[in-house]
């Protein structure tokens, strides 16, 4: 890397960071399109501060948001009002779902903190007969593909922070404020894997370094 180049990466770092904004937020209209309008049970895993959960409660008659943060947590069931139908607790999301099954299930920016094939079984498991998985994760970067995509993806983050701020500095949404760790997995290891998990899953590779898992169960 040049040190021009390098100052261009910090600068663009420095202007992110002055107007911040929810790659996560980016699908979550993109989630419910791939729902049914009316289902009984929802499972949001990894619920964070309750940005899904709260919009699937649009939809379901029940959704249980589980996160291993408490503080996170605490955030959600402050921001979530009790008319809703979304409820929160701290749990593992391997060993601590609660009971279901769950016609939907969705797990946003959260499985890359987990053992990938381990949490898909985990999660087939407590899905309801005709309930639908989706999950919007994280991957590493290793092929062409990945380093053009993100590479794209770089000016339309910057301007998508610039015009959701309004030009402004801003703070980070709650929603950021949730723990991260980078992704292990390439995107083809992902793909190999969960089709050996989840027979007839539906991947793709998104804007601003995410990718899209859908499956239905029969």
């Amino acid at each position: 890397m040049t040190p021009l180049s390098h100052r261009v990466l910090r600068a663009l770092d420095r202007f992110n960071a002055a107007h911040p904004w929810d790659h996560n937020a980016h699908y979550h209209r993109w989630i419910l399109r791939q729902l049914p309008e009316r289902f009984d049970s929802a499972l949001d895993i990894g619920a964070g501060s309750g940005d899904v959960a709260r919009l699937l409660a649009t939809r379901a008659n029940q959704v249980k948001g589980i996160d291993s943060d408490p503080v996170i947590i605490s955030r959600a069931q402050r921001l979530t009002s009790p008319a809703t139908s979304a409820t929160f607790t701290v749990a593992d999301a391997l060993t601590g779902i609660p009971a279901g099954p769950y016609d939907v299930i969705t797990c946003v920016a959260t499985i890359h903190h987990l053992p990938f094939t381990e949490a898909l079984t985990v999660f087939r498991r407590c899905l309801a007969p005709g309930g639908t998985l989706v999950i919007v994760g994280l991957s590493r970067a290793q092929t062409a593909g990945d380093y053009v995509l993100g590479t794209l993806a770089s000016p339309l983050n910057a301007a998508t922070g610039w015009l959701k701020n309004k030009g402004r500095r801003a703070p980070r949404p709650v929603s950021m404020t949730a723990l991260t760790r980078p992704a292990e997995m390439s995107f083809s290891d992902i793909v190999r894997e969960a089709h050996d998990a989840l027979p007839g899953a539906r991947l793709r590779r998104r804007l601003f370094w995410r990718y899209t898992l859908v499956w239905h169960r029969q």
